[in-house]
This record gives C-alpha cells, sequence and structure tokens, in this order.
C-alpha cells in the first residue's frame, strides 16, 4: 500500500516539488549569525582622506599606508608602527590622527573604554621629516589628543584637567587645576552630555592656534548611580558615576578661553539661565570669534552665540525657537569669506538647509518642500557646491543631490533605488558611495563628484549569493491606513512555502523612538538573518514605524511631545490587528519584540493591548521615564512635575497588573544607559500584581549585551520564547502530504 501511495503521488507531482524543496532548504541557525559569521556582510575602512582628495590612509597590520582612491593601490608606507619601539604591548597602535599639514602623526595606544564613546589611552606624536617620536605624557593615559592647527602643540585631558604640550620645547602647560573625579571635568563631557548630545572632546583650537576653547562641567551637585559588577572575587566590584535623572540637578557647565601667548582666562557670558544646555562649540573662521550653542532646559529655545575670544563678551548671531523641541545637530558651516553660515533647521515643518548673514538675517533658503534633509554633507567652497542626503523620492528612500550655494533646483547624483548616502573626499572631488536595499546587502564604490563611477569597492556578492543559497524570502513593503485616518509604512517578510490558505503566526519588530526609522528600504544587518530563520520555521515577519518617527516631516515625528509611548502604542496596536485581518495571518498568535525604546514600547503594547498581543520580548527596557537621563526624557516629556499625567499614563510599570499574555523581559546588570532599575522595579510590579513572566539578567553587560557568547546566548532563548509560546508548525509540516487517515 505505502509505496503504491508513493508511485501516485510521484506520477501526479502532488507534492513532490513541494517535499524537494522543503527538504532542500538550507535551514539559517544562531551559530550561523552570532557564532560563525557565515551572513556577515563585508565593509570597508572608514576613510581618512588626505589634503589633495585624492588619496586616503589606513591602519593595516600596525602599518599606515598611504592608497590612492582612484585605483585602490598602495602608494607609500608612511609609517611601520613597529620600527618605533614603543614599550610592550604599546607598539601596537589602535588609532592615528594626522596634524592638518600632514606632517606629524598623533598615536594612540593602550585605549581604555570609559562610556560608550569615550576612551583614553597613551599618546605618541611622530615627526615624518625627522623621524622622532614624542610620547605626550608619562603621568596618566591621556584623552582626545588633538594637533593644534599649525601642528606646534597638542591639546589634551588628563585626569580631568586640560593641558597642552609644546612639540618644539616639549614643555607642558597645564591649563586647569581643579579636575577632580565626580566633581569637576575640565575639557571632557560629563555622562548625560556624551550620551545625548553625542559628542565626547569638549575642547577646540581657534583657527589661528592661539586660544583654547573648553567646557568645564561641575558635576558635584548631580546624584550618583552605582552599578555592581562581578568579577569573581570575594567582594563585587563597585563602579559609581554621576547620572542625572528626570528633574533632578544637571551639571553646572560654563565655557572659558584660554590665551595661549598671554596665558589670560576668560568665560564666555552665557544666557541668564543657569540650567540651560550648551550642546556644542565651534570657532568661525574668524579666529578672534567663538560660536557657542545655547539652550534651555526644556530644548525649545536656542541661542547661538558669538563669543568675542579676548574677553567672553557674547552677541547673538541666531535665535530659534519650537513649540515642541529643538534637535541638535552639527550642520553649521561658516564661510571662509565671513560673511555667512549654512544651517539646517526644521522650521518650516521638514528639515532643510538655509544660507544666512553673519549678522543673523536669512539670504535665502536652499532647499524646500514637503521631504527632508536626511544628512549634510559639507560646502565645496571652491565650486560653491552643497551635497547632502534626502528622502524627496519617498521617506523610505535616500538619495544624493548638490544645489548651487547661490539656490536653484538640487541636482540628483546617486538615486538608486533604495537608500544612497556618501562619504566625500577633502575636495569634494571623489565620494565613497555607500548603497543597499532591503533585499540587497550593502555595497561601497569610489564616484566622481557627479556620481559617475570610478570603481567599485566591494559588492558583497558573498551575501547576495547566500540569499540564493538559503532561499530567503523577499521582504515586501505595505502601507495602511488606521481608524484615526493615519497613514503607516511597515514591511513583512511571509514564511517559507508560504500557503495562503493556512494562518500562520505573526512575529513583530519595532524601535518606535523619536525621529528613527525601521521602515527603510535599505540592508538590515543581522536582524535581516535572524528574521529569515523564523520565516523558516513558518513565522510571519512584520515591522511598522509608528507616528512619532522620522522621514515624514516635523508634525508626524512631534505629535508623541508630551506622551511617549501613547500614539505609537495606539499605532502598533492597530498594526497588529490590520496584520491579523490578513488572511493567512492566526490573529491569536501575534508577538511583538524591541530592545531600548524597543522594549518599552514592547511592554507598553503587551499591557494595554493584552486583547491583541500573544507575547512580547523587551531587552533593556525603560519601565518609567522618571529613571531615564534628564536631556533625552525632559525634551520629549519635561518633567514629572510639569507633565504627570504622560508619564502616569505611559510606563509600563503602571499597566502591570495588565498582563495576560507571555512575557519575557531581558537586562544587562551593568548597562549605564538604560539602569538595570528599570527591569528590577518592573519585576516587583509584576510580582505584586500576581503576574507570571519571564526574566534573562546578563552579569556585567552593558545596554548592547555582548561579549563571551552573550549576544548569542540571548537570540537562543529568544527564539525558544517565540516558539514556545506561538506555537507555528513546522515547515516539514506544510507539504501537502495527506494524513494517514
Amino acid at each position: 500500500m505505502k509505496s503504491n501511495w508513493l508511485f501516485s503521488l510521484l506520477l501526479t507531482g502532488f507534492i513532490i516539488l513541494p517535499l524537494s524543496q522543503t527538504l532542500a532548504q538550507r535551514q539559517i541557525t544562531i551559530d550561523d549569525i552570532w557564532t560563525n559569521g557565515t551572513f556577515r556582510s563585508k565593509g570597508v575602512p572608514g576613510f581618512r582622506f588626505m589634503n589633495d582628495g585624492h588619496h586616503y590612509t589606513a591602519l593595516q597590520h600596525n602599518t599606515i599606508l598611504k592608497y590612492d582612491l582612484r585605483t585602490g593601490k598602495v602608494v607609500d608606507t608612511i609609517l611601520d608602527v613597529s620600527s618605533l619601539m614603543l614599550p610592550g604591548e604599546l607598539n601596537q597602535v589602535d588609532d592615528y590622527t594626522f596634524s592638518d599639514n600632514e606632517s606629524q602623526i598623533l598615536l594612540a595606544t593602550g585605549t581604555e573604554s570609559i562610556y560608550r564613546h569615550s576612551t583614553k589611552e597613551w599618546n605618541y606624536v611622530y615627526n615624518l621629516a625627522t623621524g622622532k617620536t614624542t610620547k605626550l605624557s608619562d603621568v596618566n593615559k591621556q584623552m582626545h589628543a588633538t594637533f593644534s592647527p599649525d601642528g606646534k602643540r597638542v591639546a589634551y585631558v588628563m585626569d580631568n584637567d586640560l593641558y597642552f604640550k609644546d612639540l618644539a620645547s616639549g614643555k607642558t602647560t597645564r591649563v586647569t587645576t581643579d579636575g577632580k573625579v565626580n566633581a569637576i571635568i575640565n575639557g571632557s563631557c560629563d555622562w548625560v552630555y556624551e550620551e545625548e548630545f553625542s559628542f565626547t572632546k569638549a575642547f577646540a583650537w581657534s583657527p589661528d592656534s592661539r586660544h583654547l576653547a573648553f567646557y568645564r562641567f561641575d558635576e558635584s551637585a548631580v546624584k550618583e548611580i552605582t552599578m555592581t559588577n562581578y568579577t569573581g572575587e570575594v567582594y563585587p566590584e563597585m563602579e559609581t558615576f554621576k547620572y542625572p535623572k528626570v528633574g533632578m540637578e544637571n551639571s553646572k557647565v560654563s565655557i572659558h578661553l584660554y590665551d595661549t601667548k598671554t596665558k589670560k582666562k576668560a568665560t564666555v557670558d552665557r544666557n541668564s539661565d543657569p540650567d540651560g544646555y550648551i550642546p556644542r562649540i565651534k570657532w568661525t573662521t574668524d579666529p578672534s570669534k567663538l560660536c557657542v550653542f545655547w539652550m534651555n532646559r526644556h530644548q525649545n529655545h536656542l541661542d547661538l552665540l558669538l563669543a568675542n575670544a579676548a574677553d567672553g563678551k557674547t552677541t547673538t548671531l541666531l535665535q530659534e525657537e519650537n513649540k515642541y523641541y529643538i534637535d541638535i545637530h552639527d550642520n553649521l558651516t561658516f564661510l571662509a569669506d565671513q560673511r555667512g553660515f549654512i544651517w539646517t533647521s526644521e522650521k518650516d515643518g521638514f528639515n532643510h538647509i538655509y544660507l544666512y548673514g553673519m549678522d543673523g538675517k536669512l539670504k535665502q533658503q536652499l532647499t524646500s518642500g514637503q521631504w527632508e534633509v536626511t544628512e549634510f554633507y559639507g560646502l565645496d567652497e571652491k565650486n560653491k557646491m552643497v551635497y547632502f542626503q534626502g528622502d524627496m523620492k519617498s521617506p523610505m528612500e535616500r538619495e544624493i543631490y548638490s544645489i548651487d550655494l547661490n539656490g536653484g533646483t538640487p541636482k540628483k547624483i546617486k538615486d538608486d533605488d533604495g537608500t544612497n548616502s556618501a562619504a566625500f573626499s577633502t575636495t569634494f572631488d571623489l565620494f565613497v558611495w555607500t548603497h543597499s536595499g532591503i533585499n540587497t546587502p550593502t555595497s561601497y564604490a569610489v564616484n566622481d563628484r557627479s556620481g559617475k563611477l570610478v570603481r567599485m569597492l566591494e559588492d558583497n556578492a558573498n551575501v547576495k549569493k547566500l540569499q540564493e543559497e538559503y532561499k530567503v524570502q523577499p521582504v515586501e513593503f505595505f502601507n495602511f491606513t488606521t481608524s484615526e485616518g493615519v497613514k503607516l509604512n511597515g514591511y513583512q517578510i511571509k514564511p517559507t512555502n508560504f500557503d495562503p490558505t493556512r494562518k500562520y503566526p505573526v512575529f513583530m519588530y519595532l524601535y518606535g523612538g523619536p525621529g528613527s526609522q525601521e521602515v527603510l528600504d535599505g540592508w538590515i544587518g543581522s536582524d535581516y538573518w535572524w528574521f529569515q530563520s523564523l520565516a523558516q520555521q513558518g513565522y510571519i515577519i512584520a515591522c511598522v514605524d509608528n507616528r512619532g518617527t522620522g522621514g515624514r516631516g516635523e508634525e508626524f515625528k512631534k505629535m508623541t511631545y508630551l506622551q511617549l509611548g501613547h500614539y505609537e502604542t495606539i499605532d502598533q496596536i492597530e498594526a497588529a490587528k490590520y496584520l491579523g485581518k490578513l488572511p493567512y495571518a492566526d490573529p491569536a498568535r501575534i508577538g511583538i519584540f524591541g530592545w531600548s525604546y524597543g522594549g518599552y514600547m514592547s511592554s507598553l503594547c503587551l499591557f494595554k493591548g493584552n486583547d491583541v498581543f500573544n507575547s512580547a520580548i523587551a531587552v533593556a527596557p525603560v519601565t518609567n521615564w522618571k529613571w531615564y537621563d534628564s536631556i533625552y526624557t525632559e525634551r520629549y516629556m519635561r518633567t514629572t512635575e510639569e507633565n504627570s499625567k504622560g508619564y502616569e499614563d505611559n510606563s509600563p510599570i503602571n499597566f502591570a497588573d495588565k498582563l495576560t499574555g507571555n512575557y519575557l523581559l531581558v537586562h544587562g546588570s551593568s548597562d549605564d544607559n538604560v539602569h538595570f532599575q528599570n527591569t528590577a522595579e518592573l519585576s516587583a510590579a509584576l510580582i505584586k500584581a500576581n503576574k507570571q513572566y519571564d526574566t534573562y539578567f546578563y552579569p556585567n553587560r552593558n545596554h548592547s549585551i555582548y561579549g563571551d557568547n552573550a549576544r548569542r546566548h540571548l537570540y537562543v532563548k529568544m527564539t525558544d520564547f517565540i516558539n514556545e509560546h506561538l506555537k507555528p508548525d513546522h515547515p516539514m509540516h506544510f507539504s501537502n502530504v495527506p494524513s494517514k487517515s
């Protein structure tokens, strides 16, 4: 009977093709993704362009090599570091920086991480003409070592004080003397400025190398957070640092000027409000004028102040106000002729480029329209051209443009479907073009200023081959309109051997934070392969960008102001309902996953949408905004005293009693960003509400949870959790083999 049944199937061809495809399907494993690097795409090294605009340098095998960007060939060996015979392990260079005239090199060795971006290291100066190597300091490791523009001095921070060394005489000058751990910082950032204003070096040389402008942080009154690190010793290691939370005392920040010629110091006048922020300083092309960004604590008023280098007195260059908040950026370029500057702003509802005079008056709005300037690449002064990235075609795509400084219509340089970005050389003659699509791995190529291809650097053909070998499913874009009339964009991946007559479980991924964007026609990275592995196991994968995300103008992005989590949760619940109504989706088996802000959102979705979501995974979530830092949270929510309802109505901890589904809560114990406190407090609330949940914690791991198998371990757990609670049939069961009955 059995052989006759199989023979009849062979004759009809009823199931043999689907079955053979299933058997031939190569399974994507967690080890392939996170351990073996099977699917890892190739990048290209960060390009350190040289002054001529046609060459770049790279550090390879402890040797600094000079390449021709046009051909990719090595044209010179600039320095073999091993020949310097630096002491011990320090002979291995971690980083390097050229002086402005490229005659000297700063070499960084023995680098140690401090927070997410900051480091300290030993620094050496190598003179290319003389072959002489000079150690910056023997006392302690330094931070932010920086040549003066004339190359005669190097400024640096050591033990919270600012110094500079004269390279000719070898003399070191200590600019500040009051630096103290967890009290006073000179020339470097405190934790919250580093995290939220995205810079660490807090000093700058004037264009003529005479003055040093620097920040001073007095964090004495800022409250501390302590993390426990478990090292195998009898007592764990306690790490304490200053971390200002919502409504709490911030560092007192001031800007100071030091004249290297007269040794005199001056303090920059600032707005009378002592509780505001100074998110940037930048020298103008006039060496006697420093531009200081001053912002109120609500972050909805910004002044660009011009400070006199001699005495610190200020005048107002530009003021900007917003009914919501102002995003800080680095898109300020002063013209060489000292007659104006370029600035980007959302003041017309979309982010665009503006040209101002040094009197603060608007000369011209260079770009306009219902689209966003998403990256500002710079100004080619010689040819009077401005280069930028925009989403003129679609909020889900990115193109590269140029526009004349005198105005006109933007010219498309690269607009291939998907995401295009550029890294221009110093002269803007060439740029490295990066391109990808949501189904297309990232490629890199050199182009000339018009966008003409010069040479391909990396096309990741190996990843494309793997996509074919593993028969991955295409990622498909979709959109839908919510019950509130809001059009939302999303993408989905259908299960392998998709059968539209079946009902599949849905697994949603999100981030959802202010200005972020996940639904973009660009390569996803490692999660692409995890999503494909889940599709192989029978899941529909989906992602939807809620209100509050970027690429669609200021009103769409900022409508979540004072109510973080409110509209985002409504949109994600509506997205789940929309997906659940698809004829091939099972509305009883919908799960959601997010990390950081996404973990905050997945928690809210499960608690508030307990009639929609079956399961949720939250990694490193904020569970009450009052436990997060002052700058980020107050930008969007103000303080708990000003906006108690906004906090109460949208913090997961207040809805722990609403949990009815399956919940996995994950956190690293040494997360200096979103503190473990968030997960501990939510756990206590869930226990009090008599709610069962799963939790995983990662000792000594930070916000990213990696190292010593941690990332693999986490993804194994998440995959097991999904399979346990959403329970898809295995793909092998999707064949049309009839049952024996």
